[in-house]
């Protein structure tokens, strides 16, 4: 276990000013412990590069690094299936030089001259194939970019739109896009096991949530938080989540047992530098814990049966004006009147309208189905609240979107996405949102209704007309849709939500008249979702065959019977659990198990078949477990 310690005076970060020679040659010379740059491309499955280049190749050819792709890889490093082929597989790095660069520390590799840990400047950059961006970055790029001059088009070409948010158009330096994410993970003593039981009955009792942090785990949050805020990332908290339990005093007074769930948040930014700080901060907190003998996860269902770690994603857009002031786009000029105004319904509409074509790009794995669950204040159906009245801010946790907002404040006015989770790709995820959001925009804009019409429109009642929503859906909702709705309502009035990874991806496969909304000013292309559609369709193929039903079946292998033979309600009990077992994962001269069919639609590549298999296996293993705890309870 390395005594991790924090080191004030090392150079974290390199602001875009800074990206030129002088400036950078100075930099490095007066820090000799940076030994090493890293171009760092986010491949189209969210995957980050990392090389070592030392750092006397990078000063010599400093002005060939900065002004184009000199760093070569080839396509088997990088997730661009279709695209970085056998047969044509060379992909450049280009640096971006509008964001922040990061020094990351190897603190357990000191440099033997400076007594100081050795460094490695991480330089955020696209991804070049062919003369064209392929990466993940360059999509948010491209998005971000067209979000904003297209707001700023509108606003040109409709002054009262200007007018309605309090500025004219002569006074608009430039807009963006700002974006900031809540990052939950699970943090973890190696090789200890804790009954899931006891999660979640200290989870249904609020033991943990927003309690004091305590030893080793204490020690690693502080450390986090500071150093997140050396790294620029103007951290805001950081605390324990929903779930956990208390861990146990040792005779030597340390704490073992640890199971806890935690969250850090920090500062809003621009939506790609929000994007990069997300990644880094996974990096940065997952190395401390990890030197403190603790283990980080950040998969959205690391448990089952207890709460699973979201990354709630805010967004909003903002005009910066000439004289310094800012504007929230999506407030309305009155917060007293009403929720929005045009552009923040238009994006709200859009939104929701389309989230089939986000969802793909936010729940892509079987992890984060497993999140999406009734009982764990994680949404399953596309309904927002935007507030029960214009004085009563939205608190509900049941829904996938909220509306934001301060009476006080209307810069603060955002859409809280709660179904993000810390594996979503956050690059491709946020394109498609401002995509569809556009999309809104441009019919409340071109509409000419007032802000009270489209209010109207959007809270619309299930079977009533609308000019740009559907006809039989809901998009608002106040209550908890959990308890004053049945699963069969939910789907009715909401929508049935895609349920696989296979039913999240159909709509990039078979929705030809939708897909253009995400093409629209070439940010995505064919090819490029054609290739993020196939990297996730083969990853969830080789989880369920490699992973999960390995996982499985060591789990139907320890469901072992104990009980006394002469108990007949026990012996029933047994009998029912076993059946199970052999359903799932026991192959006969009768009968192919559920594991053996999904196998043989794998090979098959009948996709749609296999996504009802996962979800028949699901619902046996659930079946299976739940059986088992109330037999093992019956044991004396």
């Amino acid at each position: 276990m390395t005594n991790f310690h924090i080191y004030p005076n090392l150079l974290y970060l390199l602001p875009p000013n800074t990206h030129n020679t002088k400036d950078l040659e100075q930099a490095l010379s007066q820090h000799p412990e940076i030994k090493f740059v890293s171009f760092v491309g986010i491949d189209l499955a969210g995957n980050d590069t990392d090389e070592k280049i030392p750092i006397r190749d990078f000063i010599d050819n400093l002005q060939g690094y900065l002004s184009g792709c000199v760093v070569q890889t080839d396509g088997s490093s990088v997730e661009l299936p279709g695209i970085a082929t056998l047969n044509d597989g060379r992909v450049d790095f280009e640096a971006d030089r509008d964001v922040m660069w990061f020094v990351d520390y190897n603190y357990e590799h000191i440099d033997s001259e400076t007594g100081l840990p050795i460094g490695t400047l991480r330089i955020p950059s696209f991804l070049i194939h062919n003369g064209d961006r392929v990466c993940a970055r360059s999509i948010l790029k491209r998005s971000s970019d067209r979000f904003a001059s297209e707001l700023e088009r509108y606003l040109r070409e409709n002054p009262s739109l200007a007018a309605e948010l309090g500025f004219t158009v002569d006074e608009l330096d430039r807009i963006e896009l700002t974006t900031a994410t809540e990052l939950e993970f699970w943090v973890s003593s190696p090789e200890e096991k804790i009954n899931t039981r006891v999660l979640s009955t200290s989870q249904s009792l609020k033991e943990s949530y927003w309690k004091r942090t305590k030893g080793v785990v204490r020690t690693a949050l502080e450390q986090s938080v500071m150093l997140l805020e050396l790294y620029g990332f103007e951290p805001e908290m950081g605390h324990k989540e929903v779930g956990g339990v208390k861990a146990h005093l040792s005779d030597a007074g340390d704490f073992h047992n640890i199971m806890e769930q935690l969250e850090i948040d920090w500062h809003y930014s621009n939506s790609l530098q929000a994007a990069d700080y997300e990644l880094l901060a996974r990096i940065f907190i997952k190395e401390i814990f990890r030197m403190h003998g603790l283990e980080v996860s950040f998969c959205a269902k690391p448990l089952a049966g207890v709460a699973g770690s979201g990354e709630h994603t805010h967004v909003n857009a903002v005009a910066f004006l000439k004289d310094g002031h800012k504007v929230n786009l999506f407030a309305p000029k009155d917060m007293s009147k009403d929720f929005l105004g045009t552009i923040g319904w238009g994006a709200l509409m859009g939104f929701m309208k389309h989230y089939s074509l986000i969802n793909p790009f936010i729940s892509v794995t079987t992890d984060a189905f497993l999140r999406l669950q009734p009982g764990f204040e994680a949404p399953t159906h596309p309904v927002a609240s935007i507030g029960k009245d214009i004085n009563t801010p939205s608190r509900n946790r049941s829904v996938l979107l909220g509306l934001i907002r301060n009476m006080e404040s209307p810069n603060q006015t955002r859409f809280e996405i709660r179904s993000p989770n810390p594996h979503t790709n956050t690059y491709l995820c946020l394109s498609a949102v401002y995509q569809c959001m556009l999309d809104g925009i441009e019919y409340a804009v071109k509409s000419g209704h007032s802000t009270t019409e489209l209010e109207k429109e959007f809270c619309k009642d299930y079977g009533e007309d609308a000019d740009y929503l559907e006809k039989n859906k809901v998009y608002r909702c106040e209550e908890d849709i959990f308890t004053c709705f049945s699963t069969e309502e939910r789907d009715r009035i909401f929508g049935a939500p895609p349920a696989t990874v296979y039913d999240s991806l159909s709509c990039l496969l078979h929705a030809d008249d939708m897909v253009p909304i995400l093409c629209a000013g070439d940010i995505f292309s064919d090819k490029l979702i054609r290739s993020y559609t196939h990297a996730m369709l083969k990853r969830w193929q080789m989880e369920l065959s490699e992973r999960i039903i390995p996982t499985n079946l060591s789990q139907i292998r320890n469901v072992v019977p104990f009980h006394d033979p002469n108990c007949s309600y026990d012996v029933a009990m047994w009998k029912e659990i076993d059946a199970i077992r052999n359903n799932l994962a026991k192959d006969t001269a009768e009968h192919v198990s559920v594991f053996k069919e999904i196998r043989l639609a794998i090979d098959a590549k009948n996709l749609r078949e296999l996504s009802k298999l996962q979800l028949k296996m699901n619902a046996l293993m659930n079946e299976m477990m739940t059986l088992y705890a109330e037999y093992g309870a019956n044991q004396l």
